[in-house]
């Protein structure tokens, strides 16, 4: 077998000693989108944690122990839906009774969005091909995805597989995205972000759907993240689950806190990156 190997420098990192021999099979694959795919959203978490941290103490000085609380909660939150996150911040808020006035969780998710989407929207804004022309758009727009990313999704959809994305992003900023990279097209199997009242959008519903809708048993699945969440329900189904622990400023390299993450969660594998994206795919599909 040809491509990346436990031996082939440090690029390809096998967690579960049986998943080798579990290759070859895969028909799916689901992928998460932001930190997977797209760094459109790089530093969210510079954003979420500090305005928990701020709605909590409401003014009052934060303790070690209530930013210690917030950081364990948004690392292992990673890539749940955004108004579950707020959910926790509203329960949070109330069970410290430090703020005079607490807010719905919905009201706190429009406070993060809007701080979010400063950031997120400048990018944007340079991905607009009336802004940018034509010629420098794909450079642009592989400036903002991890390394290898689209020549991975290349690599899979060229072999006949079908293709998902699922994001904790809401739906319209997350369909918005995809289009704005020029990814969109690859998810023939569909692309869904969070809808905060429809359960159908959340990814362990999706993951779930995918197997019985196809009659797939789980080495048929393949789901393919950075965060702790679908890595979790990929396992939880027995689907194949790769974890990508890139550092996410710079696109490629490893990520030593999402290492730890997604090993944490039961990655079978991980990859830096996916600059190597035509032959990790041959890996994979055997």
């Amino acid at each position: 077998m040809s491509g990346p190997s436990p031996t082939d420098g440090d690029y390809l990192r096998i967690l579960d000693p049986a998943a080798p021999g579990r290759l070859g099979r895969i028909r799916h694959v689901l992928f998460d989108f932001d930190g997977t795919i797209s760094v459109l959203r790089e530093g969210w978490e510079r954003v979420m944690a500090p305005l928990m941290v701020e709605m909590i103490c409401d003014g009052s000085p934060p303790t070690a122990e209530i930013e210690r609380e917030v950081a364990d909660y948004v690392d292992y939150s990673t890539g749940i839906v955004t108004i579950e996150q707020m959910q926790w911040l509203a329960e949070a808020v109330r069970r410290h009774g430090i703020a005079r006035h607490a807010l719905s969780a919905a009201e706190y998710k429009q406070i993060y969005v809007d701080r979010l989407m400063v950031g997120v929207q400048q990018r944007l804004d340079r991905l607009s091909p009336d802004l940018t022309g034509l010629e420098d758009l794909s450079g642009l727009q592989s400036e903002m995805m991890v390394a290898g990313a689209r020549s991975f999704l290349a690599a899979l959809a060229g072999r006949g597989l079908r293709l998902y994305v699922a994001s904790g992003t809401d739906h319209p900023y997350m369909l918005n995205e995809a289009r704005a990279l020029g990814v969109a097209d690859y998810f023939d199997g569909g692309l869904y972000g969070a809808i905060d009242q429809d359960e159908a959008h959340r990814k362990e519903r999706i993951i779930q759907r995918i197997l019985d809708e196809h009659d797939l048993h789980g080495d048929e699945l393949l789901v393919v993240g950075d965060g702790p969440v679908e890595i979790r329900e990929a396992v939880a189904r027995q689907a194949l689950a790769l974890g990508v622990a890139s550092d996410e400023v710079a696109r490629s390299g490893w990520n030593p806190a999402k290492v730890t993450r997604l090993a944490r969660a039961g990655a079978h594998v991980l990859v830096p990156d996916l600059s190597r994206g035509e032959e990790l795919a041959a890996w994979l599909i055997g």
